[in-house]
């Protein structure tokens, strides 16, 4: 779920390329997972991202540090592709291929992403249970959790999913409740 529309849509030939190639070659597994890893690796890691996407830096000087960091760690097409990134000067699209990439997999795979805001952290016995619930609803055969922790939610939980948002926050309903009585008020 990219954050810019425009990378977005750059993105999305590359990633298509590269599933079509995994699909192809039998490397969807080793593909993905090295997508996956270098998804929450670069999140942790803000000043790779950082020095990546910087446009004074040479493509052969993004090429060695590529080398020198990821290139025992992830399978040998996967490299070949961040490489082709790089000499494309694509490389700060980076993220935006990789959720491209992702989103891609997950729908042949039925598995759907859903982003998950809430006010605390769930229990592991709360997560099965809204994974388990949201999986009915939606018939799919996996779901993905992304969960994140906003305390000016005040409680509950907000769910998004492709264009839909259920939103069960104590924010959320403050407001609705604020509107009310604005509306009542005024009569």
């Amino acid at each position: 779920m990219s954050k810019n529309p425009l990378a977005a849509k750059v993105a999305a030939p590359y990633a298509r390329a590269l599933y079509d190639f995994s699909v192809e070659n039998n490397l969807m597994h080793q593909i993905t997972a090295d997508f996956q890893n270098l998804e929450v690796f670069l999140e942790q890691a803000s000043e790779l991202t950082e020095y990546l996407n910087n446009p004074l830096i040479a493509k052969t000087q993004k090429q060695e540090v590529l080398e020198k960091t990821l290139k025992s760690q992830l399978n040998s097409e996967t490299f070949k592709f961040l490489n082709v990134l790089v000499s494309r000067d694509r490389i700060n699209l980076l993220s935006a291929v990789i959720t491209s990439y992702l989103d891609l997999v997950y729908d042949a795979a039925s598995i759907k992403m859903i982003e998950v805001s809430t006010a605390f952290p769930f229990t592991n016995l709360q997560k099965n249970t809204l994974i388990k619930k949201l999986k009915e609803l939606t018939n799919a055969r996996e779901i993905r959790l992304v969960i994140t922790v906003d305390s000016s939610l005040i409680g509950g939980f907000m769910i998004k999913t492709n264009s839909r948002v259920i939103d069960f926050t104590v924010k959320n309903q403050l407001q609705q409740l604020a509107k009310h009585l604005d509306s009542v008020l005024e009569i």
